[in-house]
């Protein structure tokens, strides 16, 4: 076999072991988020709905947020002891950690207990990520032919929505199968248990990879450093990039991750009312989209650069968050959007400071906690307790009668399905999906080529786990928290739409273009 035939089998060997055990790190880590609306109703109290939503979801964003320790850890060893070992250990650890969230007893069999045994195996999840994302992306493209790296790493970005689509398929396949009470016993469990038999298929391909070329050549000529946290932190140049890595690019891809593949199906359920079948199964088809996109958008960064491409994404997304989500209410729902638009909702009250982790105090909250649940764009004004909808108005505490109130004056408690425009929906999330790949596509090999060598794990690493779990994790807690405080299901989308104008504005002033780059230095 000549060198470039070997070179070949080597590269394609590095990319299926690299985006198999990626894949079955995002399969992993998204089938929680996937699932967060049922585990608000099996793993914490049944009695207050909306503080278990957003305890669910902040359970899946403590995974987010210690995404960063395991970064520092797996992204130092790995810059001082080399990739491949680093990559057996954290398949393991996630493999096994969500194995066994199959097997946890629920909140009704073991009380509290079932979310405190949930929030540890969350973390160890989170742990692995942050030493798996960013470590792949060195290492595949430390491997990868210097003039088709765009192309090359890009198919490493599509694991993540492989690994949500493989889920969802499952889930969606589920619920069609079984019924209900069936799927919230026990169906919830299987995609958890199943990826036991992926971990083993991820270990087996794992154990034949090679070493990468870059640091095998740094260990040879005695470059490695003996604390490549340190120099990341203490030289000014790789320091500059880690900023600019954490607020624009990692911040806008995870931003736009979490807004279209995730938030999207809570959004759907929760907000909108259409059934979890459907929206699960919309959201689906505007992924499978996204994974010719993100190739071509890598092949095109290979042509044109990595900056014009990442900056298109960041400018679409920044434009085009809320004006999609505002879309998806009026296409998936259009009675409830009329409702809102024309049907005014006040609730007048003394001390309404509704916090969903504090509980109510007093009538007024109480309101607000029905509002919050049901969904209802209301404001608020001091005075003697009342609701007014439209032109009716019950004073004092009746929640039955302000209930009432509400279907009578036309606000419906589910999206009819003989409304909801299925093409308009997936046409909306497509544009969040073009943004996606615009960012997905060239994010794999400009993560590598930002940095030097003897420190580019934790370079890579440590900013991109920040980025993706302290903005991008708990933006899906964020937007629904927020949406609860201002009493607008849809004013928590301020959150990303804010920050992908940062990132956008930040690419403009400082992105280099840094195609071509070489990585031997």
């Amino acid at each position: 076999m000549s060198d470039t035939a070997q070179d070949r089998t080597i590269q394609r060997k590095v990319a299926v072991a690299a985006c198999f055990g990626t894949f079955l790190e995002w399969y992993d880590f998204l089938t929680f988020a996937t699932l967060a609306t049922y585990f608000s109703i099996l793993f914490f109290p049944p009695d207050d709905p909306v503080t278990a939503l957003l305890a669910s979801l902040g359970t899946f964003g403590v995974g987010m947020i210690v995404r960063p320790l395991g970064a520092a850890l797996f992204g130092s060893l790995g810059d001082r002891y080399g990739r491949r070992t680093i990559f057996l250990v954290t398949i393991i650890i996630m493999g096994v950690s969500t194995f066994l969230v199959g097997l946890l007893p629920t909140y009704a069999q073991i009380g509290i207990a079932a979310p405190i045994l949930l929030l540890v195996l969350r973390m160890l999840q989170g742990l692995s990520v942050g030493g798996e994302i960013g470590g792949a992306a060195v290492y595949l493209t430390e491997h990868a032919p210097a003039e088709r790296r765009g192309i090359y790493t890009s198919v490493l970005q599509l694991m993540g929505p492989l690994g949500m689509l493989a889920s969802m398929m499952q889930i969606v396949a589920l619920q069609y199968l079984l019924s209900d009470a069936e799927f919230r016993e026990w169906g919830w469990r299987v995609p958890f248990l199943i990826s036991i038999v992926l971990l083993a298929i991820s270990i087996k391909s794992r154990l034949n990879l090679h070493e990468s070329p870059v640091f095998t050549q740094l260990r040879a000529r005695n470059g490695l450093s003996k604390t490549p946290l340190r120099e990341c932190f203490t030289d000014r140049h790789t320091l500059g990039r880690m900023a600019l890595l954490f607020f624009c690019v990692s911040a806008g891809g995870s931003l736009l991750f979490f807004s279209s593949q995730v938030y999207t199906t809570v959004f759907l359920k929760n907000v909108v009312k259409i059934d979890a079948r459907t929206a699960s199964t919309l959201v689906m088809i505007a992924t499978i989209v996204l994974f010719p996109l993100t190739i071509w958008c890598g092949w095109l960064s290979d042509r044109i650069g990595r900056r014009p491409v990442l900056l298109a994404g960041l400018i679409l997304g920044c434009v085009a968050v809320l004006p999609v989500f505002h879309g998806l209410l009026a296409f998936g729902n259009p009675a409830l959007e009329r409702f809102n638009r024309e049907v005014p909702v006040m609730l007048s009250g003394e001390a309404c400071r509704y916090d969903p982790f504090t509980g109510v105090r007093n009538d007024c909250e109480r309101y607000q906690d029905l509002f919050a649940r049901l969904g209802v764009l209301h404001e608020h004004r001091e005075g003697a307790l009342a609701v007014s909808i439209g032109a009716k108005t019950v004073e004092g505490f009746h929640p039955d009668q302000v209930s009432a109130a509400l279907i009578a004056a036309g606000r419906p408690e589910h999206a009819d399905p003989a409304t909801i425009n299925h093409a308009a929906i997936v046409g909306l999330l497509l544009v969040l999906v073009v943004a996606l790949a615009c960012i997905t596509g060239p994010q794999t090999a400009t993560l590598a080529e930002l940095f030097p060598a003897r420190t580019r794990y934790s370079a890579v690493a440590l900013p991109h786990n920040l980025s993706a779990g302290w903005i991008g994790g708990m933006s899906p807690f964020m937007v629904t928290w927020l949406s609860v405080r201002s009493g607008d299901a849809l004013g928590g989308l301020w959150y990303p739409a804010g920050l992908l104008i940062m990132a956008a504005i930040i690419g403009l002033l400082f992105l280099p273009e840094v195609r071509n780059r070489a990585l031997e230095t």
